[in-house]
């Protein structure tokens, strides 16, 4: 953390969820901080210490001054749910254009640039050892592509010191992408793709996430690297964790895997629906859909992230149990649940 104090840092995605337990641990860091924001972006969660810079990340506007005389930038906003591969691949994908554009242009640019990514652009792993840094990169969804295409725009045009981190799940307070299994599991039931079969995943807690992305500022940190708890856990495991947070105590359905894919396809299809009728087409894709479906079908989603750890120190300090307690209490906290 002593690394940090006095660096001019700037990130996008600071109003999000990992945002939200990154920004303060900067702060504490003592890092000068400023966060690039939407013009519709709440930003009255982040600290009073931060500069805010609006911009436009699908124009370029504003994005010069907010990266220029900057020593390190971490880029995590991202569009996580969408309607449709073109939605992914162009939100995500013009982002790092526009990105990589400024980046290229300011008289003094960041060092060091750090990518949230995900192991979506890895592909799936069921094996015992998990997906490896070197991994050949095999996407089954449109999100795991548009992370890849973020992944490749920034090295093929920038120039500095260049971190990409690839985590599993990440859960905590904040997040919303998995807000509708915790509502599930308040109802005493969770799901687990596939029948007879147990879907191996690796996960990571908002603040070990956080902690990650401080330690891959460090000097020593370069590349590809995969991020999780450490530990293998599978989507029983996981969700029987969360309904034991809860004080519940859930029953796990196997779904057949045809049965998710027509659901998933009717939940596309609303979701398209849905946002023709907007008039200011702002309509949220929902959360399970066809692309997380393609997700879904694989064997499971396990990586090794041992090389962060002997690399930059990264030590996961937040149990699977632990981080649920911390993910309920957030959520009864905004009312979520």
């Amino acid at each position: 953390m002593q690394m940090l104090a006095g660096k001019r840092l700037v990130l996008t995605g600071a109003t999000g969820f990992v945002g939200g337990h990154l920004v303060p641990k900067l702060v504490q860091a003592g890092a000068e901080v400023s966060c690039i924001v939407r013009s519709s972006s709440d930003t009255s969660r982040l600290p009073a210490s931060v500069n805010i810079f609006v911009c436009d990340l699908t124009t370029g506007a504003g994005l010069k001054e907010a990266l220029n005389d900057q020593d390190i930038f971490i880029h995590m906003a991202a569009l996580l749910f969408g309607t449709g591969f073109q939605a992914y691949l162009e939100q995500n994908g013009v982002s790092a254009q526009r990105l990589c554009e400024a980046l290229a242009s300011v008289a003094n640019p960041p060092q060091k640039v750090v990518l949230l990514s995900s192991m979506a652009a890895s592909g799936p792993d069921a094996s015992a050892q998990g997906a490896q840094d070197t991994c050949l990169p095999k996407p089954v969804s449109a999100y795991g592509w548009s992370k890849l295409l973020v992944e490749r725009t920034f090295m093929a045009h920038y120039h500095g010191e260049l971190v990409i981190l690839r985590p599993g799940i990440i859960y905590g307070s904040g997040d919303k992408g998995l807000l509708p299994v915790f509502q599930g599991a308040k109802h005493g039931f969770a799901v687990s793709p596939g029948y007879g079969r147990s879907f191996p995943v690796s996960c990571i807690h908002g603040d070990d996430m956080a902690q990650a992305l401080i330690c891959a500022t460090s000097p020593g940190a370069q590349g590809i690297y995969h991020v999780s708890d450490g530990n293998r856990h599978t989507m029983e495991s996981f969700c029987q964790a969360m309904s034991q947070a809860l004080g519940k105590k859930a029953a796990i359905f196997h779904i057949p895997l045809p049965v998710m894919a027509i659901s998933a396809f009717f939940a596309s299809l609303w979701g398209q629906l849905c946002a023709c009728v907007s008039p200011k087409k702002t309509v949220r894709a929902p959360n399970w859909n066809l692309d997380k479906y393609r997700e879904a079908r694989e064997a499971g989603w396990v990586c090794d992230c041992s090389r962060l750890m002997q690399d930059t120190g990264f030590s996961p300090k937040i149990t699977l149990s632990e981080g649920m307690r911390e993910s309920v209490e957030g959520y009864r906290l905004r009312g979520w649940l």
